[in-house]
């Protein structure tokens, strides 16, 4: 078992976070506003939009250990967890799923721009009573001629305010459950496509989400993902990878966390003493590393088993995003408190880990559906 990250893998992950650091990191933290297309292009320029498509159409070629680690490395660089989380979002709930389902010729219209950031992709699945049961969706998709109608609001839609693009699914027979829902990628522009305004959140500011309305929006029939009532399987398959990659984010953000919250408990005195001296402090840092490792060797292996195709590739994906997300909220609370009053104080920063850190027990299913995930693979 090889634990080293040198070669060709070190450099690809070092070269990201220098990248990162250099074009997007900001002192005082980023804007409490959704991503500019200048940072995204910034965030293209490094190659973060199109790790995992292939070379051909201007991707990186990853796979989702390279891929996820280039995110952890982005995330810590940059000191953005938002705009980490819109190009994960991007890349992997959006991009995956056309790479690996879109005909051809779809492909190559979609992909380059995707993959160089021209187009920014929005993942639209759940829906104000279809969530975590996305076999109960009422967005429906009618077949007319090369077309589909499709019409139904999606909610909760990851970059749907700044998109180009929509991944959506729908289904073609609300009768037939998971079995008739099929997979499209919108393009914005096409008449009978509504895209709210962003809405507010507790975190993640800087990745805007929103709710997208279908109104007999006629879609060509080149634009489904896969076949007929296949959708199911589409979301699936680009869920594994953003269950796998995606909290990859959270690794980088708390890597950076635990770095200043370190450095501050050595240059903050209290009583004459270093605020590291005292051990109440001391072993929360530790606390944090603790967790932070665990994390990520968790992380690492769901990537790896999902590249191996393993059997066991959505159980160890399901135990890594309890572990991440749930050390990101516990980290982030410890760095608050190793901060006192500063770390409460919106300019520091570390107030807006914490509220980042909470959607990743609920974003690609709830860490609820990620035990039952996880009790699954052990056959109960």
């Amino acid at each position: 078992m090889e634990f080293g990250l040198g070669g060709a893998r070190g450099e690809r992950r070092d070269a990201m976070f220098d990248g990162a650091r250099k074009s997007l990191y900001e002192e005082s933290g980023p804007p409490r506003e959704p991503f500019t297309r200048d940072r995204w292009r910034a965030a293209a320029e490094l190659g973060a939009t199109g790790l995992c498509l292939p070379p051909e159409y201007g991707g990186g070629g990853l796979g989702a250990l390279d891929t996820a680690l280039s995110l952890e490395a982005f995330s810590r660089g940059g000191g953005d967890t938002a705009l980490a989380f819109a190009v994960s979002a991007h890349l992997l709930a959006c991009c995956v799923a056309i790479r690996d389902n879109a005909d051809e010729d779809t492909r190559a219209e979609l992909l380059p721009g995707l993959a160089s950031g021209a187009l920014v992709a929005a993942n639209a699945m759940t829906e104000d009573g279809a969530g975590s049961d996305v076999s109960r969706l009422a967005t429906v998709a009618r077949a007319d001629g090369d077309h589909y109608v499709l019409d139904g609001v999606k909610s909760f839609a990851s970059n749907a305010p700044a998109a180009d693009l929509i991944v959506t699914y729908a289904t073609v027979d609300p009768a037939l459950g998971f079995l008739g829902v099929t997979a499209f990628a919108v393009p914005r522009g096409l008449p009978g496509v509504t895209v709210s305004e962003p809405m507010a959140k507790m975190g993640l500011d800087g990745c805007p989400a929103g709710r997208v309305e279908f109104s007999g929006c006629r879609v060509p029939a080149r634009f489904r993902l896969g076949a007929e009532g296949r959708g199911s399987a589409v979301f699936q398959g680009s869920m594994a990878w953003e269950r796998a990659c995606l909290p990859a984010v959270y690794l980088g953000m708390m890597e950076e966390q635990l770095g200043r919250a370190v450095e501050h408990a050595r240059g903050r005195r209290q009583f004459g003493r270093a605020l590291g001296d005292f051990q109440a402090v001391s072993h929360k840092l530790v606390a944090m590393k603790q967790r932070l490792e665990s994390a990520r060797l968790l992380l690492y292996r769901a990537c790896w088993s999902l590249d191996e195709q393993d059997a066991d590739a959505a159980t160890h994906a399901a135990l890594s995003k309890i572990a991440v997300s749930e050390a990101a909220v516990a980290n982030s609370l410890d760095a608050i408190q190793v901060f006192g009053a500063t770390g409460y104080l919106g300019s520091a920063g570390v107030e807006r880990q914490l509220r980042d850190a909470v959607p990743g027990t609920i974003f690609s299913g709830t860490t609820e559906i990620q035990r039952e995930l996880v009790a699954r693979g052990l056959g109960l």
